[in-house]
């Protein structure tokens, strides 16, 4: 039996021993994030319909502001699903072509991208060179997407020949969101809350700028234990780039994302065929999976994680048993992998 089900089962006989009511499966899983520490939001969706809806410890540690279902937090990597569905709507609406070089929309870029095109990057694909292993060492200001940019323009090195291996590439996606601004005409804020979060009336969700506005209601600060003490560390040099984990969300609103996967609400059969196809098989991870356009692929799962500074998320879809799992957390640990796959098992079959 896997450990963490040998844990729980620990857990369980203890609280029944005693004479108490027995502990919630759930609950026991979230133990951790319960009380007066960093927490977390729980969604798991049976059928549409919302079988837990939680929130554990807080979601502001200076206040005292408890996490809730409608707390929303720094999504990370989670936000690459919302790019690379406003590459695919774009592609549908026809003003761009997935197979477009990326340089005919960013023509800065070095000749040696000169044959990356969307798509690669929207499946690390491309090949690029990480941002972060570009920004000057002592740099504190906070990099933008054009610092990005003007970084990836100025450095001709690739890791390899586009579309020859996988290499997870948060480069890709800032490109990818500066695209969707090229090619629709309008800033990446405004197009994702226009044409994804205002039709699905996820109307707490943003794309986050510090500094231009709006700010994030009900807003999840993210914090990092060190030393035994738990310290605010929401903000890093990184933390302002967009495409590649930019957005806010609630497992609320993330519930109307869900249930947009399922039909076309929002985008096509294709466009959805497309996102949740297995285009390369991911290497250099702990995990088997491949990548679709914005989704890893294990099994009959969809499934995306994200990691910030202070905040680590996972949405996990078994469209096949019309199973979700939503689990967003304001911390640095525990990796929530793993634990939502361990709160679905009840519900699968």
């Amino acid at each position: 039996m896997p450990r963490l089900f040998i844990g729980l089962a620990a857990i369980l006989l203890v609280g029944c021993g005693s004479g108490t009511k027995p502990v919630d499966p759930t609950d026991a899983l979230m133990a951790r994030y319960a009380g007066d520490v960093p927490g977390a939001s729980l969604l798991v969706l049976k059928d549409g319909r919302p079988i837990v809806r939680r929130g554990y410890g807080m979601a502001n540690l200076e206040d005292g502001d408890k996490a809730t279902p409608a707390t929303n937090y720094r999504l990370a990597s989670v936000s690459k699903q919302f790019t690379a569905a406003a590459i695919l709507l774009l592609a549908e609406h026809g003003r761009l072509d997935l197979d477009d070089p990326v340089r005919r929309w960013l023509p800065s870029l070095p000749e040696t991208t000169s044959t990356v095109t969307l798509r690669q990057l929207l499946t690390h694909t491309g090949g690029l060179v990480d941002y972060e292993d570009l920004i000057p060492p002592g740099t504190t200001a906070q990099v933008s997407d054009d610092d990005v940019l003007r970084m990836l323009s100025a450095t001709p090195k690739t890791y390899f020949a586009p579309g020859s291996a996988y290499r997870y590439s948060n480069s890709g996606y800032v490109l990818l969101g500066l695209v969707v601004e090229r090619a629709s005409g309008i800033g990446l804020p405004s197009y994702l809350k226009q044409r994804i979060f205002q039709p699905l009336h996820m109307d707490h969700t943003l794309l986050y700028e510090h500094g231009k506005g709006p700010e994030v209601a009900n807003r999840a600060y993210g914090y990092s234990e060190e030393h035994g003490r738990w310290t605010r560390t929401d903000q890093s040099v990184t933390s302002a780039t967009r495409g590649d984990g930019g957005i806010y969300s609630s497992i609320d609103d993330l519930a109307r994302w869900d249930a947009a996967l399922y039909d076309d609400r929002l985008l096509s059969a294709a466009s959805r065929r497309l996102a949740f196809s297995p285009h390369v098989k991911i290497t250099g991870e702990p995990y088997q999976a491949s990548y679709g356009y914005g989704w890893r692929i294990t099994g009959d799962t969809l499934w995306h994680s994200g990691e910030s500074i202070g905040f680590r998320n996972v949405i996990v879809r078994w469209p096949k048993q019309h199973l979700t799992v939503i689990l967003l957390s304001n911390r640095n640990d525990p990796e929530p992998y793993r634990t939502a796959l361990a709160i679905a098992q009840p519900y699968l079959h």
